[in-house]
């Protein structure tokens, strides 16, 4: 129980307590940022660190849920909400179409193979202008529930703070079920894996799945928030971004997840007093935190405070 409630736990006494810290809106922007960068990467996390998949294409569903809660109320009248699952529907139909044929590579072919998936979504954000709004980008409307129209900072950051713990608490249950077992498994040895009787083929296409379906969430709320979307947001860069997250973090750690999308979303803010040196002080930070604590943020800690107490 506490493995399944301990993670979601602490994160939402995370999200509850930091709004005392707050003096503007423009704080609950950014905790609302870290939030949903954070859903993002726990689905990573789930295709990386679980199943031990390589990743660089995640934006693309990203790209691809953020879209969906711009285009289809726009363009056809879908409600926000509505559209929010379509999107994830979708992403789920292109992950399980495309997962099946890529999912055969190993390493960095895997890794090339989700990266052109990446670009070509990218591609077609952009190129489709008639749909998509070309580079442009097109506005998001934004949801309401009887009258209410959800919108503002503040909102935004309880709304998706709170979808966030049920993404960890879903995580979370998928790491100790029979499914989530056979994932870590085959993140050991998929020979091993298979000679015990996992479905290789089918727990990594479950993982890309389950992978798709957060990035599409992550991207609609993000949509909802920003009142605007473009095609930058299924860039290469943008999977760079959420990969480090993941990293710095911990791989295959759910709160990890969560401290390195805090890491790469508020540092930024912090350095921007440095002006022309801001990029170059975040790669160095980048560097040593990955020299100091190569497991990852929350791992490292883990270990030294289980030091600690054996002391």
């Amino acid at each position: 129980m506490l493995a399944r409630l301990g993670p979601p736990a602490a994160i939402a006494a995370v999200i509850l307590l930091a709004p005392l810290l707050f003096q503007s809106g423009y704080h609950f922007r950014i905790g609302a940022l870290v939030w949903i960068n954070a859903l993002a990467v726990i689905g990573l996390n789930v295709l990386m660190g679980l199943a031990g998949q390589v990743s660089l294409g995640h934006a693309g569903f990203f790209g691809i849920g953020a879209y969906a809660a711009a285009v289809l109320p726009a363009r056809y009248g879908l409600h926000p909400l509505a559209a929010t699952a379509a999107g994830a529907v979708l992403c789920a139909a292109v992950a399980f179409t495309v997962g099946r044929p890529i999912l055969r590579l190993k390493g960095h072919y895997l890794a090339v193979a989700t990266l052109g998936l990446g670009m070509l979504v990218a591609m077609v954000l952009t190129n489709e202008v008639w749909l998509t709004g070309g580079p442009d980008g097109m506005p998001a409307p934004r949801p309401d529930l009887g009258g209410w129209r959800i919108s503002g900072p503040e909102t935004w950051y309880w709304i998706s703070g709170t979808v966030l713990v049920l993404g960890v608490l879903l995580a979370q249950n998928l790491r100790i079920s029979p499914a989530g077992l056979a994932l870590g498994a085959l993140h050991d040895s998929e020979v091993a894996a298979g000679t015990l009787g996992v479905d290789v083929a089918r727990s990594k296409l479950v993982a890309f799945v389950v992978s798709a379906v957060y990035g599409s969430v992550a991207g609609s709320m993000l949509a909802f928030l920003n009142g605007h979307v473009t095609p930058d947001r299924a860039g290469f860069l943008q999977s760079i971004e959420f990969v480090t997250m993941a990293v710095l973090g911990g791989l295959g750690s759910m709160i990890g997840s969560v401290a390195g999308a805090a890491v790469l979303v508020v540092i930024p803010q912090v350095l921007t007093f440095f002006h022309e040196y801001e990029h170059l002080m975040l790669g160095v930070l980048v560097i040593l935190i990955m020299v100091l604590l190569p497991s990852g943020v929350v791992p490292a800690l883990s270990s030294l405070l289980a030091r600690r107490r054996k002391e």
